[in-house]
């Protein structure tokens, strides 16, 4: 089964209990795992938990925000919106955008840092070398509450422990002079951000979104980046701190949260802990052993199984696609979806509302609700939960992909599936009314004769107490215009939210007199980790054959794929079509002119594509960007499968390639 961070959360907590609880059988992910998964991994192995400390608060109070490959404009407008309020309101607020190409977030930057692909790993190892030569680090802060992490051998997500005298000597490879050459920046630019960090008066925010988390060393990127902030001291106040932006609805708290990654439980918990599986297992009311303790095929592995021939081991036969949409997102699209064409024994459900390059290539297509049209909660990537009840019902024959997942479930239940029955022998999702009486949800003109969503959401609760990530009773957030995780009952008999974790007075679950503690710690000591991970190499780069960087991203207009917004005369007018942007000085050289048609060809395929130069975006020498939203050009099936090691999450913003004119405008 896939989905995405745009399932509801009782939508992916249906979907994980069917699968795990039911089928007994791990083989289902989202495509979070595509945008988010580096930077959960950054988490767990720094903190011990997933999801960030901070808030959007620190938006309104940071001194500077640092901007790690992020395009903050364009892809999260709302939130950039409040920095240029501020702005307009005069308060100054200094942007440094640290990118590979010259953006709308970089018109609006008091310092624009273009650095090669990957060399961010050089500039952050880079920043603590220079905090530590200049001893201008936080020893306080350190000495009290973390602990230093080297990566071992061979490298893993759990490393190994390391001194601070075996971490500066790792990090003082990374000199100025040194990173300069790998990362292209030169040595003011390096010392500037040397100088912020080293500035305790002034405070922080690092913000970052796929420039980080599409990277083959994406896990290591994150743990340098919240390195640096632990090392610096800048951490725990208000706009001071690390923070990953997440852009679907609910990557957070349907994919991170609820657990619908291959490997995990909800609530943070784990298909290969002994203690993760009884905890749900008791939830959901389940006969022990129910649950398989190894975990599934992430994404990439997924897909590519899915394009073996039937005879293969471990291939598989059926995948069932809810709110994403595969056909267009996947990396490296001929391997990992395009193959599923020529194969016999394959078959590929798909629950949507439109027309995707997805349902081209499925063999059962069921109608499915938006998001006005049913019930609904998501969690965002501040910890935020937020409900809110369907305003229209579905036309036709859609239905909500909750209970399309529940009505499978209870056909399985009639057949005899095992699975599908409690221990007691009862249904897997049956509910009853006030009265006692169980409600046939799985009856489609039943379904809305009590809150579903409710229910699934009031039994994952549970699960949420575990490692202190306590939400709010159902009707409290159904009042409430959204609430920040841990939502604990005071003594008033409120509720109350919390905009900061692991620090004393802001979150409940910090012990008195403790300051600052990371009660979920990977050393068991309340303390978080500062990681040195080393620079490594992209595994594609230009060479004389494919002499250009192929970038991919999104675009101001269109989310994602255009499922929706291509579909929006307004949007579509104003970005009708792909493209591909390319550097004036390259552009001369190649004797291309805006207009002109172009064949961009990486060592997986080749397109056709119009030149933009210098439109909204500027493009470095030796750089070429592609956006992903147009269905007629697939640009995914130019780039790269490979991923990181940890988070599995692969790489868009790299390949080599090569630009090839094919006709003037």
């Amino acid at each position: 089964m896939y989905g995405s961070g745009q399932w509801t959360i009782p939508e992916g907590y249906a979907a994980n209990k069917f699968m795990k609880g039911g089928l007994s059988n791990n083989h289902i992910d989202p495509n979070a795992r595509l945008c988010m998964a580096s930077a959960v991994t950054g988490y767990i192995s720094t903190y011990g938990v997933d999801e960030p400390y901070n808030c959007y608060d620190d938006l309104d109070n940071c001194d500077t925000l640092i901007l790690w490959g992020n395009n903050f404009a364009e892809m999260h407008p709302v939130l950039f919106s409040r920095v240029v309020d501020r702005r307009l309101r005069g308060q100054k607020v200094e942007l440094i955008d640290l990118t590979t190409r010259h953006t709308r977030t970089s018109q609006q930057s008091d310092h624009v840092l273009i650095f090669q692909p990957q060399s961010d790993l050089a500039i952050a190892n880079c920043i603590s070398h220079q905090l530590i030569e200049r001893n201008a680090w936080d020893r306080e802060f350190v000495e009290r509450y973390c602990n230093f992490r080297g990566p071992g051998q061979p490298q893993t997500l759990k490393g190994e422990p390391i001194t601070f005298e075996q971490f500066r000597d790792s990090v003082a490879e990374y000199t100025i002079e040194k990173t300069s050459q790998i990362s292209g920046l030169s040595a003011d630019q390096l010392r500037l951000l040397g100088d912020r960090f080293a500035d305790r008066s002034r405070r922080i925010l690092s913000l970052w979104c796929m420039g980080m988390n599409q990277h083959t060393q994406g896990t290591a990127i994150n743990n340098l980046v919240h390195a640096i902030h632990l090392l610096s001291g800048h951490f725990g106040t208000p706009g001071d701190g690390p923070q990953s932006l997440t852009g679907q609805p609910s990557a957070c708290g349907t994919v991170r949260e609820v657990g619908t990654l291959a490997h995990a439980l909800p609530g943070d918990l784990r298909v290969d802990d002994e203690k993760g599986r009884h905890i749900a297992e008791d939830i959901w009311k389940l006969p022990e052993g129910r649950i398989n303790p190894a975990p599934g095929y992430h994404t990439v592995l997924m897909w590519e199984k899915f394009c073996t021939p039937t005879t293969a081991p471990d291939a598989i036969d059926t995948i069932w696609v809810q709110v994403t949409n595969p056909g267009q997102t996947l990396p490296n699209l001929h391997k990992l979806f395009r193959g599923k064409k020529e194969l016999e024994g394959k078959f590929l459900i798909v629950s949507d509302v439109y027309p995707t390059a997805t349902t081209d290539l499925a063999d059962l297509i069921l109608p499915s609700a938006l998001w006005v049209e049913k019930n609904g909660i998501f969690g965002n990537s501040e910890r935020r939960t937020q409900q809110w009840f369907r305003m229209i019902t579905p036309p036709g024959d859609a239905r909500d992909d909750c209970w399309q997942t529940i009505a499978v479930a209870r056909k399985l239940f009639e057949l005899g599936h095992p699975g599908m029955k409690t221990k007691d022998g009862k249904f897997l999702f049956q509910q009853a009314n006030d009265a006692g009486e169980e409600v046939p949800i799985w009856d489609w003109s039943h379904y809305y004769d009590t809150n579903v969503d409710e229910r699934l959401y009031e039994e994952y609760r549970n699960f949420s107490r575990v490692k202190h990530k306590d939400l709010a009773p159902y009707p409290v957030l159904a009042k409430a215009r959204g609430l920040r995780w841990p939502v604990v009952q005071g003594e008033d008999g409120e509720w109350h939210e919390t905009n900061y974790r692991f620090v004393e007075g802001k979150d409940p679950y910090v012990a008195k007199g403790k300051g600052y503690q990371f009660y979920h710690s990977v050393t068991g000591d309340d303390k978080a980790l500062i990681w040195f991970r080393p620079y490594v190499p992209p595994p594609e780069m230009p060479d004389e054959k494919y002499p250009f960087w192929l970038d991919t991203g999104r675009v101001l207009e269109h989310w994602h794929s255009g499922t929706l917004t291509m579909r929006i005369p307004t949007l579509r007018k104003a970005m009708p079509q792909a493209y591909v942007e390319i550097n004036r000085d390259d552009a001369t050289r190649l004797k291309i002119q805006n207009g002109d048609v172009v064949r961009v060809e990486t060592r997986r395929g080749s397109m056709e594509l119009p030149v933009w130069i210098d439109g909204r975006a500027s493009c470095s020498p030796g750089h070429i960007f592609v956006p992903f939203f147009d269905q007629r050009k697939l640009i995914n099936e130019l780039t790269l499968d490979a991923h990181c090691p940890f988070s599995k999450q692969p790489d868009y913003k790299k390949c080599a390639a090569r630009v090839v004119k094919v006709k003037p405008s």
